[in-house]
């Protein structure tokens, strides 16, 4: 869609001088809402969200990019949103996920390391008649179908 890809290249603009952000998507949805989500290697405050969103404002209703009336909304992805790159992942090791895999299974574990190719987990496996164990899984990102960090309440 033309106004993702003229938002994407906004939001690029805005961060470029800014290497510790990153754009992680831009959805525009049916009813007018145009959500970006923008996070940062040590997360993202709310000063630069606010910026993000003057900036793509300024620029979409100086050049008329949206015709209808719209609603911006420029924030981190939330809690329960899945992680979409490999930078997320970074920023999370040492977190507990929830993995689902393309056959739908699912591996629960604290992300230990990640990789070009994947990730690794160290996951409790637990055996009929014995004690659950510590293993760790690699798990290759073409395996993945959607990752969610686990918040726990402890």
């Amino acid at each position: 869609m033309q106004v993702e890809k003229r938002v994407t290249a906004l939001v690029e603009e805005k961060i470029s001088d800014r290497p510790e952000l990153f754009l992680v998507e831009v959805k525009m949805l049916p009813n007018n809402k145009l959500i970006i989500h923008v996070d940062g290697d040590e997360g993202i405050s709310i000063q630069d969200c606010a910026a993000i969103s003057r900036h793509v404002g300024f620029y979409l209703e100086e050049e008329n990019t949206i015709e209808k009336a719209y609603n911006l909304e420029v924030s981190s992805p939330g809690v329960g949103e899945p992680l979409k790159l490999q930078r997320q992942y970074v920023k999370n090791v040492g977190r507990e996920l929830s993995v689902k895999l393309n056959g739908g299974e699912i591996k629960e574990g604290k992300l230990l390391s990640v990789e070009d190719q994947g990730i690794t987990i160290e996951a409790k496996m637990k055996e009929k008649g014995k004690k659950a164990q510590l293993v760790e899984t690699s798990i290759d990102f073409g395996n993945i179908t959607e990752t969610k960090v686990l918040i726990s309440f402890k």
